[in-house]
């Protein structure tokens, strides 16, 4: 049993790599985009589109990347006590912390999913003068939130095996890639 988690938890961190190396990308299509709308602003021709393409861009870019945040550590935390605490602590106060992220991500994708078909079956477009379709940038947001509900498994799993002292050997590192 030991071994499959270790898979499951190798495979969706590095699924989850690949994923947050292409999202980070997408802050140059945003930059761009909200160049193209500046430029275009200047010359007279304001675009309608381009505001709300940089906010789909956006909300794409955090949720895709949000699974590789999560990997990485680099989210944010309240660190009174935490620091203080032995490796083994750690990780059992995160594996019960992590429960609560669960028990969200779990609510959140069933309202994506609901939201997304929904979208798709009623051909929803945004109230605006563009009026794209909504359910491109739905599904975009609902795998996010999927993919970072398997990356928060793994990290239970990780953190449970930790508080046994019995950890994962799996590198998570930028530095540790090899591409």
């Amino acid at each position: 049993m030991y071994n499959a988690i270790q898979s499951y938890v190798r495979f969706i961190s590095k699924f989850n790599r690949g994923v947050g190396i292409i999202a980070m990308y997408l802050v140059l299509m945003m930059m761009g985009i909200l160049l193209f709308s500046s430029i275009s602003k200047g010359l007279g021709s304001p675009q309608y589109w381009v505001i709300e393409m940089a906010q789909f861009t956006m909300a794409a870019y955090y949720l895709l990347g949000g699974a590789y945040t999560m990997q990485m550590d680099s989210h944010v935390r309240m660190d009174v006590f935490y620091g203080t605490w032995t490796p083994k602590r750690q990780a059992t106060i995160d594996a019960i912390t992590v429960l609560c992220l669960i028990t969200y991500l779990v609510l959140l994708l069933y309202g994506g999913i609901s939201s997304t078909t929904y979208a798709l079956e009623y051909g929803q477009k945004n109230y605006s003068s563009w009026a794209p379709y909504m359910a491109p940038i739905k599904i975009i947001m609902t795998f996010g939130i999927f993919m970072m509900l398997l990356q928060v498994l793994a990290t239970f799993f990780q953190n449970v095996a930790a508080a046994k002292g019995i950890p994962f050997d799996i590198k998570q590192h930028p530095e540790d890639i090899v591409v």
